[in-house]
């Protein structure tokens, strides 16, 4: 915190860099290289103000013609001083600029270490400086508003609510513990309960939103499986429009899953090319399908890709294993190539499908509706497909305000806060000392307290910053 720390703030192929740096010396060491074409110099400009002037290295060599922009502390972004030089994206020009702040002390910023810095001092708190993160990697409308609406405080504010309930509870407690001599009685035992009610379903709802959440930042996860060589790659590379993944005629090509990311109807799906199921002596294409299982047994919609040409009882052994896994998962039986089979073996095969599904896939969310004929290669049917992954993914509409959890780590907070809530209630209903019942509010209080960085530590904020860019 002590040190000045600068880095390039934007992506390459543009026509203008902007360059950050931030911490006690900005402004004074950016001045010994820029000189403003008229007016102060850079040390004695007021804050939010932005200079025309030329950069210079090696002396007064000039480097290049930039804007300068001053923010004082407290007002800027890390809350330090802070200097953003615009200058033109010439990678020469950045990198000379770069190694001459380097030179004069200045250290090559860490990911995330503006924000991080941001957060230390008190500009936001931690649940918003994740929002910023992503924000930058929203993808989609719904994930654009998601983090819009946690950047402006929204959970924030819901946790603070519950934070001053809890608090109440709790000091309602302990002030108890204080009189414990004269037996007094500062909570009436029927309020406290049901405020846990209260406070209970807040937390309930938010993690229950985590779902939904975690499908709009990532992705509803859509897992393409079957027999080896039934056209799952096609599929894929048909679905993405581009080819992601190897397609041959030799089976058991695929042998690790591919990942690919599309936007329907404003919702993001992210696909999941799997490995072919069969019997195998190969020991990295049984792994293959050890992998295979397991992101269907994650993923919230399953496509059943069928080649018609199959035996029947190979196809039954393939429903045998994949069907049960699909419990509760929304399911489309694709029965592929229909461009080059005859009509009778395609009807055959769908009729099988269709019996296999009856048989093997109890709990399994599927309409008849949910089975088609498509051809990967030539794109029949396709849009039907496109229509049954919008249809199932059942994505609610997000307005603005609504607050959705979308962070893995907030999810598991706030579940471990629902648990301690679920001890207070049961030690209320069961007359427990005030003093146990107070360690579980305590335990709520520093869960929730960890999602907005109140309690938190070195390791945590490293491996959250970890995962921002440079410049952020």
């Amino acid at each position: 915190m002590s040190e000045t720390i600068c880095a390039l703030a934007t992506a390459q192929g543009g026509a203008i860099n902007v360059i950050r740096v931030s911490g006690e010396k900005a402004i004074e060491t950016v001045s010994r290289i820029f000189i403003p074409k008229g007016g102060e110099p850079l040390e004695q400009r007021r804050s939010h103000t932005v200079i025309f002037g030329d950069l210079c290295t090696n002396g007064r060599e000039v480097l290049d013609e930039v804007l300068v922009t001053v923010m004082r502390a407290p007002r800027s972004y890390t809350g330090e001083e802070s200097v953003e030089i615009s200058c033109h994206a010439s990678s020469y020009i950045t990198q000379q600029i770069l190694l001459s702040l380097l030179d004069m002390g200045v250290r090559q910023a860490e990911p995330g270490e503006f924000t991080m810095r941001a957060f230390l001092n008190g500009k936001m708190d931690l649940s918003r400086a994740e929002a910023v993160a992503d924000l930058v990697a929203s993808t989609s409308r719904a994930a654009h508003r998601l983090a819009i609406n946690q950047l402006k405080g929204g959970f924030s504010h819901e946790l603070r609510n519950l934070r001053d309930k809890l608090l109440k509870l709790t000091s309602l407690m302990e002030l108890e513990l204080d009189f414990s001599e004269e037996d007094v009685a500062f909570a009436d035992r029927a309020e406290l309960m049901q405020l846990c009610e209260e406070v209970g379903e807040v937390i309930s709802r938010l993690a229950g939103s985590f779902s939904v959440g975690n499908a709009v930042k990532n992705g509803v996860p859509v897992a393409i499986v079957g027999e080896t060589n039934t056209g799952k790659s096609t599929l894929l590379n048909a679905l993405l429009r581009e080819d992601r993944a190897i397609v041959s005629d030799i089976c058991g090509t695929t042998r690790d899953t591919v990942e690919g990311l599309m936007t329907l109807s404003g919702v993001s799906f992210r696909f999941i090319d799997t490995a072919g199921v069969r019997e195998t002596h190969d020991v990295v294409e049984r792994m293959g399908i050890e992998r295979t299982l397991e992101q269907l047994a994650k993923s919230s919609i399953a496509l059943w890709l069928i080649d018609p040409t199959a035996d029947m009882e190979q196809i039954e052994e393939i429903a045998r294993k994949l069907l049960p896994i699909c419990k509760g998962k929304k399911l489309a039986v694709l029965v592929n190539k229909c461009d080059v089979v005859d009509p009778i073996t395609l009807s055959k095969a769908m009729e099988w499908g269709m019996k296999m599904v009856g048989k093997h896939g109890e709990g399994v969310e599927w309409e008849e509706r949910d089975l088609w004929a498509i051809s990967a290669r030539q794109g029949t049917n396709m849009d039907r497909l496109e229509e049954f992954l919008v249809r199932s993914s059942a994505m609610p509409a997000i307005a603005a305000g609504d607050v959705v959890v979308t962070n893995v780590r907030h999810y598991e907070a706030l579940v471990r806060a629902l648990e301690n809530i679920k001890e207070v209630k049961t030690g209320l209903a069961s007359g427990l000392s005030g003093d146990l019942v107070s360690e579980h509010l305590r335990s709520a209080i520093r869960n929730l307290s960890e999602i907005v960085g109140e309690v938190t530590s070195d390791e945590i904020l490293g491996n959250i910053f970890a995962n921002f860019c440079i410049g952020k």
